[in-house]
């Protein structure tokens, strides 16, 4: 019941845009192009609802077939289904996002300011229309294009962390910090070799990640796990679990990550469950805390405190997929130095806002991306590599982190 709720919601909402968005179109063409034949017009703005509704519609069609016949959902996996239906509608419907939002704030302003709007209307009026056919050129061209930068670029964010009295053998030690890697059909392995390449370049010491090597299925498990043992890092590569990892058969959790722990295992990769793990590094220590806490899974309070108090290294790390405010609690009050989650993929459809990292993802987390000190502890939320629901990015580029250890 509750998927079909969500999907009523989804179109509901996706309608809302669409009649707004349309009836702006309509005013440019009527205010600027009074001459414009109207056939024509109609043609244009028809063919872009056609564009921008077939794949969901096709969605919800296979949905709903799939519900009656008691199948899996299905849509066309090929290259054609692709750049026809799906990359269209994504392309359109950020738009439509991205250009609402901002002119959105023009309507507002008309309300707020609507005395001197009124005295002056004819005048304000054609000035919104220009403004919206502006916002509207600028963003038809730069949508794409960022969705393309976004999909081909990889970004390396160092952080240095700062630490009293660090052990002289960790001076200088370099955690390449990545997670979602999520192999599958768009995060393929062009995709896969320039993010693992960039991490090789990095030379780091320690690898750790934050779960979702895959996205879904069977079918990229062993491409995952692969490539991501060809990282040359001296002391290992680590992985905590991560909602997807759960999901390569959606109806057998306990299969799906045992299949997916053994294949990372083939290639030296641990993906320790609710665990610890010390690393030592010459006569000095790293103790590295693994937290399952997933939509799956959900950690008990008990096996939290044990696991978060049983780490008594010189340096301390907690490392999760989500970055959930009672973890970060728990990690702040068992003074870890750092904790590292992931999750977010950086907001992965970040719409350009004035002073605010404008997302979905703000519903789940205020944590989206980036570096927050809590006192002594620094918590580093990674934007990843891989996609999730959308196969596009947006404003939202990949990225490693790459964690330098420093004495103060």
């Amino acid at each position: 019941m509750w998927i079909v709720i969500r999907v009523l919601i989804g179109v509901v909402v996706l309608f809302l845009l669409e009649y707004y968005f349309t009836r702006k179109v309509n005013r440019v063409f009527k205010t600027l192009f009074p001459v414009f034949p109207v056939k024509k017009k109609r043609l244009i703005i028809y063919l872009f609802l056609i564009l921008l509704n077939l794949y969901p519609s096709i969605l919800i069609f296979n949905a709903v077939y799939a519900a009656i016949t008691k199948q899996s959902v299905s849509f066309p996996q090929n290259i054609f289904a692709d750049y026809l239906l799906l990359y269209p509608f994504w392309i359109l419907i950020i738009l439509i996002l991205q250009v609402s939002v901002l002119f959105f704030f023009v309507d507002l302003l008309k309300l707020i300011l609507y005395p001197i709007y009124k005295k002056h209307k004819e005048k304000f009026y054609r000035l919104q229309v220009k403004i919206f056919l502006a916002l509207t050129l600028f963003f038809a061209v730069y949508v794409p294009a960022r969705i393309i930068y976004d999909y081909n670029t990889v970004d390396i964010r160092s952080v240095n962390y700062l630490k009293e009295n660090l052990p002289k053998e960790l001076d200088g030690f370099k955690i390449a910090f990545i997670s979602d890697i999520q192999a599958d059909r768009y995060t393929d392995v062009k995709r896969l070799k320039r993010y693992i390449d960039k991490i090789n370049e990095s030379n780091p010491d320690l690898v750790l990640i934050s779960g979702d090597v895959i996205t879904s299925t069977p079918d990229y498990i062993e491409t995952a796990a692969k490539y991501i043992g060809k990282i040359k890092s001296k002391y290992g590569i680590y992985s905590c679990v991560g909602d997807h990892d759960n999901w390569a058969y959606r109806q057998d959790y306990v299969r799906s990550l045992r299949e997916i722990k053994k294949s990372l295992n083939d290639y030296n990769i641990e993906m320790p469950d609710n665990e610890l793990r010390f690393i030592d590094i010459d006569s000095s220590q790293i103790g590295i805390t693994f937290i399952t806490n997933t939509y799956v899974s959900d950690i008990s309070e008990t096996t939290l405190k044990n696991l978060a108090s049983s780490n008594k290294a010189e340096f301390k790390i907690f490392l999760t997929h989500q970055p959930r405010e009672f973890l970060i609690n728990s990690a702040i009050k068992n003074n870890y130095n750092l904790f590292l989650a992931g999750h977010t993929h950086g907001g992965q459809i970040t719409l350009l806002f004035p002073f605010i990292q404008l997302t979905p993802t703000l519903f789940e987390t205020q944590y989206i991306k980036g570096d927050f000190h809590f006192d002594n502890m620094l918590a580093v939320v990674c934007g990843g590599l891989g996609m999730s629901l959308a196969p596009v990015r947006y404003n939202s580029t990949p990225e490693i982190v790459l964690i330098t250890l420093r004495g103060k």
